[in-house]
């Protein structure tokens, strides 16, 4: 054996001879304890305290970011609508002078939502040309299509629309197939 051994089994040998003779020493050893198990209790309730906090800020901070979404997806009709009015306004219409104030005037006012939209985090999501993604796209048919790759979005049915970093609408496209028949060889 160790010194030190040793000089710990005559440490302990001496504190039960002594806790025997003096049974405040043997108070004293549970006192001891229970202030460990309280430190270690204290550490306990502080760590779930700052998770707890930790929680509450992310909440809050969501709450104050996402607080528009209702307000901003009932608000996408009316873009939707400003859209169609535009859509439907033949081209000798929008030269005629009698017709310019009524198409300048929707024009702005689809123009002004879009900038409420983006000063409050709505952004339109890029649909055409795009590979379809079924986080932000919502496949509605599928077209032929010779020009693009199978898969890609090649119509937009309806415009996909985010909040910050959180999908508020998927936009409804039609995405490529291949063509009846292509990359069958026909010889074979």
């Amino acid at each position: 054996m160790t010194e030190e051994t040793m000089s710990n089994d005559n440490t302990e040998d001496l504190r039960a001879e002594t806790a025997e003779a003096a049974p405040e020493l043997a108070e004293h050893d549970a006192l001891k304890a229970e202030l460990e198990e309280a430190k270690q209790q204290a550490l306990y309730v502080q760590a779930e305290m700052q998770n707890l906090r930790r929680r509450t800020e992310k909440e809050m901070a969501d709450a104050r970011a996402y607080a528009t979404t209702g307000f901003a997806r009932d608000l996408l009709s009316v873009a939707d609508n400003l859209q169609r009015a535009l859509a439907a306004i033949p081209a000798e219409l929008r030269g005629d002078d009698k017709m310019k104030p009524l198409v300048t005037g929707i024009e702005m006012t689809a123009k002004e939502l879009e900038n409420v939209f983006q000063r409050n985090g709505v952004t339109r999501i890029d649909a055409v040309g795009q590979p379809l993604d079924p986080n932000k796209h919502q496949a509605i048919m599928e077209m032929e299509s010779a020009d693009a790759a199978p898969g890609t979005v090649v119509h937009e049915m309806q415009t996909g629309w985010m909040i910050k970093d959180r999908l508020l609408r998927a936009a409804m496209v039609g995405v490529a197939k291949a063509p009846e028949g292509a990359g069958i060889d026909a010889s074979a």
